[in-house]
């Protein structure tokens, strides 16, 4: 079981982001969504307990963008 303080982030979309988000409800956790402005329409930017943007998009220049 995971502290209730405790937020993990999610760095991945679609129904594996889902996933990991249930997953840490179900331990207790809390999550966060890393996501880019064209994920704000995904089931998983609804379902997790908070998000951040990290870039408009598209992937390549948002959180595929290495640098």
């Amino acid at each position: 079981m995971l502290n209730s303080n405790i937020k993990i982030a999610i760095a991945n979309r679609g129904e594996i982001a889902c996933r990991i988000h249930r997953a840490i409800k179900k331990a207790g956790g809390m999550s966060v969504l890393l996501h880019s402005t064209p994920d704000e329409n995904s089931k998983a930017f609804r379902e997790c307990d908070e998000t951040q943007n990290i870039g408009d998009g598209p992937s390549l220049e948002s959180y595929l963008n290495i640098q």
